[in-house]
């Protein structure tokens, strides 16, 4: 059986605070990380802080909606990975959305366009026998479509049902697929926004369902969102309509 110490894990959108999170979770559990985001220098502050390895982590530049260097990007990489994570995020709030195309289809670009662009790269390179699992953060967001986020939402919807259907292309080969479907996480992207403070989780607590996700496919960390997600999938569309 291959240990943890001779398997990579790619992550890709490497500087969200989950992503940066679960590399350390990664790291402790053995494996190599492949780090690779747009945010170099943030990267290299974020290893040297921790300590890290450098030959427990490799960091490489990757932009998730500059599409045509996807490709190029992937065959570069100095070892086809077991694991890949894709962490990528970008929010603007609904209202700046609805009257800014750029916002609007920069998340569909981030969360979506960027997500397939790369991974059905790496999901038809069937000469990587090393592929094991895929993991995608998405949100409760893409649950049910709201009022107060329905276009973050759908581009997390979309992603949510991609995985959906990734999973079960994949099956044959044996390659796990799980999504996590998380509710407010404190992080850079959700700094400033009026949230319930009794509902935040930390990117420490959703990375260990990144590194740990087991057999389901769709993770919701907490067990409050647990309630709410079900809640969501179940509720009246009359019902909510009427929510924020």
């Amino acid at each position: 059986m291959t240990l943890p110490a001779n398997k990579i894990v790619l992550m890709l959108g490497a500087n969200s605070d989950v992503a940066k999170a679960a590399i350390l979770q990664y790291i402790v559990s053995g494996y190599r990380v492949i780090a690779a985001s747009r945010s170099i220098k943030e990267l290299e502050t974020f290893a040297r802080h921790h300590a890290i390895p450098a030959d427990r982590i490799e960091i490489t530049y990757f932009d998730a909606v500059a599409f045509d260097s996807h490709e190029p990007f992937y065959k570069s990489l100095s070892a086809k990975p077991h694991i890949v994570v894709y962490a990528a995020g970008f929010l603007k709030n609904n209202e700046e959305a609805l009257r800014d195309w750029e916002s609007s289809f920069q998340m569909m670009k981030v969360h979506y366009c960027g997500a397939v662009s790369i991974l059905n790269i790496i999901a038809m390179d069937t000469s990587n026998t090393n592929l094991e699992r895929i993991v995608g953060l998405s949100s409760l967001s893409g649950v049910r479509g709201r009022k107060s986020n329905f276009i973050y939402g759908s581009t997390k919807s979309a992603f949510t049902q991609y995985f959906a259907g990734m999973r079960q292309y994949l099956f044959e080969r044996r390659v796990a697929v799980n999504v996590i479907v998380a509710g407010y996480i404190r992080s850079k992207m959700t700094a400033g926004l009026n949230l319930p403070e009794s509902l935040m989780l930390e990117p420490e607590f959703i990375a260990h369902s990144v590194v740990k996700p087991g057999n389901t496919f769709i993770i919701v960390p907490g067990f409050k969102w647990k309630i709410i997600y079900h809640i969501l999938r179940l509720l009246p569309e009359q019902l909510v309509a009427r929510l924020p």
